[in-house]
């Protein structure tokens, strides 16, 4: 996502940290990602505008988005989900997981 954030919006986030949570739920959350144009708009109280043109993106992008984490896990998404929020300057990106084929079936 980091490697996506600084392609698409010429900068790298100033923070971020993927987590998979209960083996089927992989979290990106990512701070500092507004660009100058973005902070600009949002002190100007244009936080909707930003808001509408990151979701706007991160929808168009979803495609790219679950390829790129299906190849790197090697699981299938079975549903992506994105959001930004403004102060704090945060996105967060999931991804739910379908179980993993290879899981331990035996008898317990």
């Amino acid at each position: 996502m980091v490697a996506f954030h600084e392609r698409y919006h010429h900068r790298a986030p100033v923070t971020a940290k993927t987590t998979l949570l209960e083996e089927d739920l992989l979290a990106c959350v990512m701070g500092g990602v507004y660009t100058e144009v973005e902070k600009t708009m949002i002190e100007l109280q244009r936080s909707p505008i930003v808001k509408d043109t990151r979701s706007a993106f991160q929808q168009a992008m979803q495609h790219r988005f679950v390829e790129a984490v299906e190849r790197l896990s090697g699981r299938r998404v079975s549903t992506f989900v994105s959001n930004s929020h403004v102060g704090p300057d945060l996105e967060i990106e999931l991804f739910f997981l379908e179980p993993n084929s290879h899981k331990d079936l035996s008898p317990r």
